[in-house]
């Protein structure tokens, strides 16, 4: 591993903290001994201590021998010596590229290149140079797929117009067919209703020319035997075998008909009416009412000649 600038620093720092923790020591010490207070002497009681300056040469052998083996005192040490720069790794060669890589000898004599013809070179420059084929680039699937889509979608656009047309003519047409049946419905009931006025006219008329035609005869408490007079009597019958008489009728009591029909004898809607003279109660006439709807078709076969459609007939009251 390669040593960094960072690692040589640090290395030299530590040397020098080192270096310095003996003397920042001795210096510490060296203050303590100066700064520190030293005791006062307390006077005693007896004598003062003397002092008396004696050579070398007086002392005794064994104090000379001790002054003499005493340790001397411990030197500084030596700094120590810097970190020498360690030998930095050995980089990989880096392997030749292609185009410096030697050239292999060639074993074998190059082919002669001719030189080309002049006249040959001339005619080919004045061709003309042909220009590379249109290519389409193909489309990309989604914006094929969008086409794809926008087609799918105008094929369903004109199939849904087609059949709205479609729809719209033939509710032209039921509409138009549905004006002509009612046209011809129409029509042909004005048909009918003409013809049967004619009817009504010739009817009337015969019935006329019967009533004066016929005289009543005698015996009879002068009723009409006439085609009229049995018209009268086959409906009286035919409402009479409908009937249920309310006990609140009597016997005999006469109420006056107006009965609207049709030809063949349907009675119309609402074509039973009441007129003054009646004596029967509301009851009474609903029960008349009853007996005429029951009792249609009314009698009309070999009564055509007679047929009236506003009927006017007097009622009476009888035991069926």
């Amino acid at each position: 591993m390669r040593e960094t600038r960072a690692d040589t620093a640090r290395a030299v720092g530590l040397t020098v903290l080192l270096h310095l923790v003996p003397v920042a020591v001795w210096l510490i010490g060296w203050l303590i001994a100066l700064l520190w207070p030293r005791p006062m002497a307390t006077a005693s009681a007896g004598s003062p201590v003397e002092a008396e300056m004696v050579a070398a040469s007086d002392l005794s052998a064994a104090m000379r021998r001790t002054l003499r083996d005493r340790p001397d005192p411990i030197p500084d040490p030596l700094p120590e010596p810097e970190p020498e720069d360690a030998d930095p790794l050995p980089q990989p060669e880096p392997e030749p590229s292609p185009q410096d890589s030697p050239t292999p000898q060639q074993n074998t004599a190059q082919d002669f290149i001719p030189v080309p013809d002049q006249e040959s070179q001339e005619a080919v420059v004045d061709q003309a140079t042909p220009l590379p084929a249109t290519t389409t680039t193909p489309q990309p699937e989604k914006k094929r797929q969008e086409q794809v889509d926008l087609s799918q979608l105008e094929r369903q656009q004109q199939a849904e117009a087609r059949r709205r047309l479609a729809e719209m003519n033939a509710s032209l047409e039921r509409d138009k067919q549905l004006a002509d049946i009612r046209r011809r419905r129409a029509e042909a009931a004005r048909q009918a209703e003409m013809a049967e006025a004619r009817l009504q006219q010739l009817a009337d008329a015969r019935a006329t020319q019967a009533s004066r035609s016929t005289p009543a005869q005698a015996g009879n408490n002068g009723t009409d035997t006439g085609l009229a007079a049995r018209y009268r009597d086959a409906l009286t019958r035919a409402i009479l075998s409908k009937w249920v008489r309310p006990d609140n009728v009597a016997l005999g009591a006469r109420c006056k008909l107006i009965i609207r029909q049709l030809p063949g004898g349907e009675v119309a809607d609402g074509g039973v009416e009441f007129s003054s003279p009646c004596a029967y109660d509301e009851a009474g006439r609903k029960s008349i009412e009853a007996a005429v709807l029951k009792a249609q078709p009314l009698p009309f076969a070999g009564f055509e000649p007679v047929f009236q459609r506003t009927l006017i007939l007097n009622f009476e009251a009888q035991e069926r």
